[in-house]
């Protein structure tokens, strides 16, 4: 057995026939299968056992040898070699043909790859081999010329004429015989001198055909191995044939399509030897090459042969394609044991890095472990006793499995795997019953619910899998979302309420002004009835020694509450005490004007004091933010477990309910709407005066009623108590916002009909009153809309993750630092005067290109290829600097991959990324994670007027597609002034004039266009004149690579931030950089490219240096941008191509250029079974070697923190 991870790489190519025959361990002469009495395999057949092998372990055909002991023995009176049954997964056969056949990949692919060597049409080709005319192979002295087709007639008219002096042939002995006679040296010299004169349609096809005969040379395939005289045979059990209930037989497609092909080539066998008339021969040929065809790739031409029941048959090609074909179910997909799915429940009492798991899966799940484990102490004799024991579920067991389980984390996954916290690391709690219980503050990134949510469990078994998972994948550790760096546990619902509860302040409660000496003589206060949680109350500052307080604050009164003490306590020590929700208290300290000295009047003092508000569930995400970025993993997960203890404790003290006493009316409503009616009636009016248009009084009444929801929610605003119930779970941030109380007590609002268009007839009631019938119905639209929307989107979003993921899947952090001195100018990115995305924001977390010094006083703030932290990106902001370049993905010049300093900071853990990480993956899964909360709203009027702007998910899809977008906007081609915009009424257009500093070029615009220019303003290349979206190849085209991947960031950005999606700019950045990754060669020098051929940056910049170094002409080129799905089809692993789309095409394209597959990308190495060069896997890491105690490797050494380095 080869060891895969050995090998460095894979090549494919066309097999000759004595490559195939080599293969194969026997011809299969008869079309049968197995004996249907006796169930054996027929001698020669399809499943014969002497050419693919015994069907028992260690048994011959006949019976005269079992057992291993004659392992290798080849049994004298069946043929049948004594060996493990599995060699019938490897063995082939093969069937030798009557008549050449051609593939049918070669022939009709598009383009069709024996077209182009011949130099005929498809159309050419297929009247030869299936029969319909002759072609001539050799002229002789005739007239005729080579490859010139006739019909039958004319042939025999011909063969009258000419006599013997010239052969046609027919079928595929003739491709074979013109394959044969072509000169792969002569023709490519030719085409070359072709291309120095020729132009247009005629270069075109020139160059496809060198193309060609270029792969074909150097990839030493013979052409004419695309006709072939031998089929070969894959091993029986990857074509199975089983029995089922009732004596019938179920079997693969494939043994139907092979029978065929023997039964024909038989027949044809016999007829050839019977000397049949031509005609008979010919028609069985053709059948024989329909058979070979439908068994290559059933259906591509004509007719497919169907089944039972005309169901088209599964052919070899079937076999690979989409999803249920081998790539993508059996090499991508593959299954593992050891796993078990349950329902999932909430856990209230688990800490961050614990699950409960049921007692039944988990002894299931660790069977093995716990029999090994009850040998071992010697509970059982032997493993057969020890597992009896576990199958009959023996007390003794559970001690067993509690010790067993210790320590031994296991992975949750909850399907869809939609980014890399779908799946996190846990250790079991065993828990009674049969579901999953899972920790309440990991739902937001499993996106789970406990409505009936299913997950599943994996144990990881080996040392290094639970190292992995306790080390990397422990629920604890997985604080931050990967996307955007931010915080992804944060506490919702019930614990956010319980600590807004818990922190609210309220004036006139008992015990308001008490004074206490300490944290937990107020606590004890409050315990015993004596104060209560929301009473305004004083405490010695010093009686809270390790807050961090000023000098001038510690001997003085803390104003505070005791919900605030009991919220304070579950900080970590050195934490501001929190008073009041402001980044200031947050950041530095508690404000001054909390602190009274001794001896003030404390009631009074508190008297005079506002209420500050409570904590909400953004103040508690900004308190989590800073823990972590102070404190790190640890504290952080230990602080969340507090706060979600805190929260449940208090949410239920607080009896915060819903009941319909919370819901109240609104006096005024019904005089707001009777003068809503008044004006609707007024407007309608005038359209029937024929005063305003069917459109302007649609508008108005829209706008009538929308006002009108707006009146009564500020009514509802102004009477709502902020003690009300509802209130309180909706401030909070727990549950629903004002725009559901506006549904319960004011008035629904407006709906949108099936079209999307919003309907003029309001719904007035509100859900306290409740719905007339036609009201009922009127809103039904919107919500099975709204469902139908989801189901489309989640299935959109998801493909747009795959081909994300396939097209960045090799970009892996591989190096330190590349050493470029280019750079990109991060500024405020804007669209308008709206702002898109802050600069502070942007440069966070990046290395800097060039010094930062301050405005003013000329102060270094950071130096070149030093980390801009938060606090140094927040001094540049505040310096009011506006440009920064930084080190970016867009402009390293790492191969295949990124390096440390241009990727920045890995955003999932706040630190340095390492290098082994599989940043491109990250970026697929955080640009389509959050795809499915993205608008399906295709369109929203802007741009042109009356045009319609794409946006949301299509929108992103557009942009990575590459595609020319609706609403198209017209862009400058020069750089200067523009100096007029003149409209022409008659024509309904506008010219704008621009004047650069060569040339002055004017464009005509529709006359409605809105316009992002006025005369004066200063234009650069590539920017838009009117509002709409720009087509990046017309950019690309026009400006350089810079600005189209500023513009692709901007716009990608723009899309999921207006929908208040937040994902990092390197994420963008990955993917944009890899749709740039080819180049088209205009001028090949002396290099070996072919002129118009694309090709991979880093290959185009080989060949030029190491053309350079010989001293001949460098090549030229130019970027090409492609969108994603073409971009993972061009990529230079063929495996990876061929497991994305088109699987035949690309497999095709790959055998003639006799494709060499490095294994660069992660996908490649998961198809063939090797560990992926990612993480550990890296080869850096691969070959360090384990050292003895005390042995320092060479290249450690340490550098005193303040010693200074010099070269």
């Amino acid at each position: 057995m080869i060891d895969v991870n050995k090998f460095e790489s894979i090549q494919i190519g066309l097999a000759s026939p004595d490559k195939i025959r080599s293969w194969s361990y026997g011809e299969v002469k008869k079309p049968e299968t197995i004996n249907y009495r006796t169930l054996k395999p027929e001698k020669d057949g399809l499943f014969c056992e002497r050419i693919f092998g015994p069907s028992k372990d260690y048994e011959c055909a006949c019976g005269k040898y079992k057992r291993v002991h004659y392992k290798g023995i080849v049994c004298d009176r069946c043929g049948v070699e004594v060996t493990k049954s599995k060699v019938r997964r490897e063995r082939m056969g093969h069937l030798e043909l009557a008549a050449p056949v051609t593939h049918i990949w070669y022939f009709k692919g598009i383009p069709s790859r024996m077209g182009l060597v011949l130099d005929m049409s498809p159309r050419a080709l297929e009247e030869i081999i299936y029969f319909a005319s002759y072609v001539v192979t050799d002229a002789g002295d005739t007239p005729l010329e080579k490859k010139q087709l006739m019909t039958e007639r004319e042939y025999r008219e011909r063969r009258a004429q000419y006599g013997t002096k010239f052969r046609a042939e027919i079928g595929a002995e003739a491709i074979k015989t013109l394959l044969d006679d072509v000169n792969l040296e002569e023709e490519v010299d030719e085409l070359k001198e072709l291309l120095q004169t020729a132009t247009g349609q005629k270069r075109t096809r020139a160059v496809r055909r060198l193309d060609i005969l270029e792969a074909f040379r150097h990839s030493q395939n013979d052409p004419s191995w695309m006709v072939m005289d031998v089929v070969p045979v894959i091993p029986p059990e990857l074509r199975p044939m089983v029995q089922l209930e009732g004596g019938r037989f179920a079997t693969s497609d494939l043994n139907d399509l092979y029978r065929r092909v023997i039964n024909r080539n038989n027949r044809l066998k016999r007829l050839l030897d019977l000397n049949a008339p031509h005609i008979i021969v010919q028609n069985e040929k053709r059948m024989l090459q329909e058979a070979v065809d439908a068994l290559v790739d059933n259906g591509r031409r004509g007719r497919a042969v169907t089944g039972p029941g005309n169901r088209p048959l599964k052919s070899l090609s079937h076999m690979l394609k989409g999803k249920q074909g081998r790539f993508r179910q059996n090499l991508l997909g593959k299954r593992v044991d050891y796993s078990g799915r349950s329902v999932i429940v909430v856990g209230p009492n688990l800490k961050m890095y614990q699950c409960g798991l049921p007692k039944e899966m988990a002894i299931e799940l660790f069977k093995p472990f716990v029999m090994r484990e009850l040998v071992a102490r010697e509970i059982a004799n032997n493993i057969k006793n020890a597992k009896r024991k576990v199958e009959r579920l023996d007390e003794e067991i559970w001690a067993v499995l509690e010790d067993v389980i210790r320590e031994h984390p296991v992975l949750l996954n909850r399907a869809p795997t939609l980014h890399r916290l779908g799946i996190q690391a846990f250790e079991p709690i065993l828990v009674e019953g049969k579901a999953i219980r899972l920790h309440p503050l990991v739902c937001e990134a499993y996106n789970a619910d406990f409505d009936g949510d299913q997950m599943a469990v994996h144990v990881p078994l080996s040392d290094e899998a639970q190292a992995e998972a306790r080390i990397l994948m422990l629920g604890a550790q997985n604080i931050l979302n990967p996307k955007d760096g931010k915080p992804v546990v944060t506490p919702s619902q019930d614990m956010v309420l319980g600590n807004y509860y818990l922190t609210m302040e309220d004036a006139g409660k008992v015990g308001e002004g008490m004074v206490f000496s300490s944290q937990s003589e107020a606590i004890q206060a409050y315990q015993t009835g004596y104060v209560h949680l929301h009473s305004r109350v004083a405490v010695h500052a010093s009686a809270l020694p390790e807050k961090p307080f000023t000098d001038w604050q510690k001997d003085k009164y803390l104003i505070t509450t005791v919900g605030k003490l009991i919220f304070n306590e579950i900080m970590p020590a050195e934490f501001p005490y929190l008073n009041e929700p402001s980044q200031a208290n947050l950041e530095k300290q508690t404000p001054d004007k909390y602190f009274v000295a001794y001896g003030t009047n404390i009631r009074q003092h508190i008297k005079d004091a506002e209420i500050v508000n409570p904590f909400k569930k953004k103040n508690l995400s900004s308190i989590i933010a800073e823990v972590f970025k102070r404190f790190q993993v640890t504290e952080t997960s230990k602080m969340l477990d507090k706060m979600k203890n805190l929260g449940y404790k208090h949410s239920t003290k607080s009896g915060i309910t819903v009941g319909i006493a919370d819901i109240s009316n609104l006096q005024e409503k019904q005089e707001i709407l009777d003068e809503a009616h008044t004006k609707v009636d007024r407007i309608n009016a005038s359209h029937r005066r024929g005063l305003i248009t069917e459109e302007e009084r649609y508008t108005a009444v829209i706008e009538v009623w929308t006002k009108t929801k707006d009146t009564i929610q500020e009514h509802l605003m102004h009477s709502l108590d902020n003690h009300n119930n509802i209130f309180m779970m909706s401030d909070s941030g727990a549950r629903g916002n004002i725009s559901n109380f506006t549904q319960l007590a004011g008035m629904r609002g407006l709906m949108a009909a099936p079209s999307g268009r919003i309907m003029e007839l309001p719904i007035t009631s509100n859900f306290r009153e409740g719905l007339s019938v036609l009201e009922m119905f009127i809103s039904t639209h919107g919500a099975r809309k709204g469902m139908t929307d989801t189901a489309l989107k989640t299935a959109d979003s998801g493909y747009l993750t795959r081909r994300l993921v396939d097209v960045a899947q090799d970009v892996i952090i591989r190096e330190e630092d590349c050493g470029t001195k280019r750079g990109l100018e991060a500024v405020t990115l804007r669209d308008g005067n709206e702002v898109i995305e802050e600069l502070e924001e942007r440069i966070t977390g990046r290395y800097a290109r060039k010094t930062v010094k301050h405005p003013e006083t000329g102060a270094v703030m950071v130096k070149e290829n030093d980390l801009i932290t938060e606090d140094i990106a927040k001094d540049i902001a505040e310096a009011g600097i506006e440009k920064v370049t930084i080190r970016s993905v867009f402009t390293c010049n790492t191969n295949h991959g990124v390096c440390k300093k241009c990727y920045g900071r890995n955003l999932a853990t706040g630190r340095e990324v390492e290098v082994g990480e599989a940043v491109g993956t990250i970026a697929a899964q955080s640009i389509g994670e959050p795809g499915t909360q993205l608008t399906m709203r295709t369109f929203h009027t802007g741009g042109v007027a009356g045009d319609d702007i794409t946006q949301g998910l299509p929108r992103v899809q557009e942009i990575f597609e590459a595609r020319n977008p609706k609403g198209q906007a017209t862009i400058t081609e020069v750089t200067g002034e523009v100096v007029s915009i003149e409209e022409n009424p008659s024509e309904r257009t506008k010219e704008v004039t621009i004047k650069g500093a060569t040339d002055t070029r004017s464009y005509t615009l529709p006359i409605n266009a809105r316009m992002r220019v006025q005369a004066g303003s200063f234009v650069e290349r590539g920017d838009g004149l009117s509002e709409g979206s720009i087509e990046p190849k017309q950019l690309l085209a026009i400006s350089n690579v810079i600005k189209l991947q500023n513009y692709m960031l901007k716009e990608v950005q723009y899309a999921y931030r207006s929908q208040g999606v937040e994902i990092g700019d390197k994420h963008i950045e990955v993917m944009v950089r890899q749709m740039l990754q080819k180049v088209r060669v205009m001028d090949p020098g002396d290099t070996s490219i072919l002129p118009g051929s694309l090709v991979d940056i880093y290959d185009f910049k080989e060949a030029n240096k190491s053309t350079l170094l010989s001293g001949g002409l460098p090549a030229t080129a130019r970027p090409v941008l492609l969108g994603i799905t073409k971009a993972s089809l061009e990529t230079n692993s063929f495996l990876s191509a061929a497991s994305f789309q088109e699987t035949t095409r690309v497999l095709t394209d790959a055998a003639i250029r006799g494709k060499n597959d490095k294994l660069i990308g992660l996908k490649e190495n998961v198809i063939i079974g090797k560990s992926i060069p990612a993480g550990t896997g890296m080869k850096v890491y691969n070959d360090m070697k384990p050292k003895e105690v005390g042995v320092v490797s060479e290249n450690v050494y340490s550098i005193s923190e303040d010693a200074e380095i010099t070269e």
